[in-house]
């Protein structure tokens, strides 16, 4: 499986936060290594922007040799789309940058579940169950290339999934619910008050041993501070 992290600096409510440091490492290179510890990834790429101000995540990917892709900033599906058609894979993972306690046992369950089975799509944010920081968004390659020409709306360019979800009816969409509804769990960094609290989460867990039951942990941590 093919993993796109998007990833850029212009954030709106928080500049720069996929390289802001929670117990001295950056967010984006959490979201890496946790895509890097799952066993069914076989390719990571971060998906940036041509813009400046991206630069620092470029050279951060120079640095820790995590092979990237500058595109258009506003156009991420074009973005998406150029990646997709340099690559043999049949289908990809898309990922938020601003996620640092994605789980990578969970992203494998639902890889497998997406490579036997016949579905166009599977998620866990059409109808979100699961914690902020834990999406989940799988797509066929070939349905993503095909649906390009269908776009209209410049919001479908910049946020891909809105298209497939506003027109789901059109397509094979599989939404997997968590067991609990934990949407209101927040474990992504979007403002401040996020990266505090990450923070605090990344002092905590980073050197937790079992790191299979970590999330129910994460979790039953962030509640405290809800």
């Amino acid at each position: 499986m093919l993993a796109i992290i998007q990833a850029r600096m212009l954030s709106k409510r928080l500049r720069g936060k996929v390289l802001k440091k929670i117990n001295n490492k950056s967010i984006l290179e959490r979201v890496i290594s946790n895509a890097a510890r799952s066993k069914l990834i076989t390719k990571i790429i971060v998906a940036t922007s041509k813009k400046s101000a991206d630069k620092k995540i470029v050279n951060l990917c120079k640095r820790k040799k995590i092979k990237f892709f500058k595109g258009e900033h506003d156009n991420v599906y074009l973005r998406f789309l150029k990646i997709l058609k340099k690559s043999k894979h049949n289908s990809f993972l898309r990922i938020c940058a601003d996620s640092p306690f994605l789980d990578p046992y969970l992203l494998d369950k639902f890889i497998y579940f997406f490579n036997n089975n016949n579905y166009d799509i599977v998620t866990n944010v059409l109808n979100r169950s699961f914690p902020k920081g834990q999406s989940i968004e799988i797509f066929r390659k070939k349905v993503f290339v095909d649906s390009y020409s269908k776009l209209k709306r410049k919001n479908d360019k910049e946020h891909i999934s809105e298209f497939f979800y506003k027109n789901y009816k059109d397509f094979k969409i599989k939404n997997i619910k968590n067991r609990k509804n934990q949407s209101k769990i927040n474990l992504c960094v979007d403002r401040q008050k996020d990266l505090i609290m990450a923070n605090k989460i990344a002092i905590k867990f980073d050197n937790y041993n079992n790191r299979k039951k970590i999330l129910s942990k994460i979790i039953n941590f962030a509640k405290k501070f809800k």
